[in-house]
């Protein structure tokens, strides 16, 4: 497994005065995406695609009757090109995107319905292993799988510190008391690193200790957001990034899964009444 290295220096990493006089940069990007309907084949192009057509209908009545629980769907891999590329139409591409560095690789990408998931598996050569949509805040695997075999407990010696480390070891600690309140329903602890006197070593101590996880989540909602898993349990760097891909905000959470990647219970409600209007013309 190919452990991921997490890009925390740079500038935005640091305030750039020691009493926090410029801190204009936490402005975040005043840009977002907004829903925009896919462009989809008109009913006479879609005529005679009845499988594909099935599984627009199933994926409809699944998100009609979302409770809150995570769902695998709909198994894509039977279907002909013809059926498939129907279905991408329809689902378009939408904000997050997510890759989970393991054996069989997962590769996920939202559609422009909040809460459907496109999620593929593949090989070490690339070959389709698995293809099929998940009606979830957040697939399975994500909030699941994140840390499968990760650390539950920091270890901080004060004594043996490398030289140049400052501030790194209370953050370790303040790190082992939330560990514990992670999986509690809506519970998030963050430590703004951009906001926090740290050298390079200390940056440099906090990853190492952290480790680098499997998981990669890009949300382009609000700018440009990366979360990376880390090999502590439940722990995330969630970092944005400017247009010119300068970071501006440095943070570490723990929680399950951050909730910039996720969709909301009335985001999921939302796009079930837009996969509805959108099918309506192929009935």
């Amino acid at each position: 497994m190919t452990q991921t290295h997490i890009p925390i220096f740079g500038a935005g990493s640091q305030p750039s005065e020691s009493d926090g006089a410029e801190l204009d940069y936490l402005h975040m990007p005043s840009e977002m995406n907004t829903y925009m309907s896919p462009e989809v084949p008109e009913a006479e192009e879609a005529r005679g695609l009845v499988e594909g057509l099935a599984a627009l209908e199933t994926l409809l009545q699944t998100l009609r009757g979302y409770d809150g629980s995570l769902k695998q769907l709909l198994d894509l891999k039977s279907l002909d090109a013809a059926n498939l590329n129907l279905v991408n139409q329809v689902l378009g591409e939408g904000d997050v995107s997510i890759v989970v560095d393991d054996m069989p690789k997962i590769l996920i990408q939202e559609s422009v319905l909040a809460g459907v998931w496109w999620v593929r598996s593949v090989d070490e050569f690339d070959q389709l292993l698995s293809d099929h949509i998940e009606v979830a805040a957040i697939p399975w695997v994500v909030a699941e799988q994140s840390f499968k075999k990760a650390q539950t407990k920091l270890v901080c010696d004060s004594e043996t510190l490398p030289e140049g480390v400052m501030n790194a070891a209370p953050l370790l600690t303040e790190i082992n008391e939330q560990i514990s309140r992670a999986t509690e329903p809506g519970f998030s602890h963050a430590i703004n690193l951009s906001l926090l006197p740290q050298t390079e070593q200390d940056l440099a101590y906090l990853q190492q200790s952290l480790g680098g996880g499997r998981v990669i989540i890009l949300s382009r909602g609000y700018g440009n957001c990366r979360i990376t898993s880390t090999q502590t349990q439940h722990v995330w760097w969630v970092q944005y990034f400017n247009s010119q891909d300068t970071m501006i905000l440095n943070t570490l959470e723990v929680t399950s899964v951050p909730v910039v990647a996720c969709a909301a219970a009335e985001d999921i409600a939302d796009s079930a009444q837009r996969l509805g209007e959108i099918i309506e013309v192929y009935r």
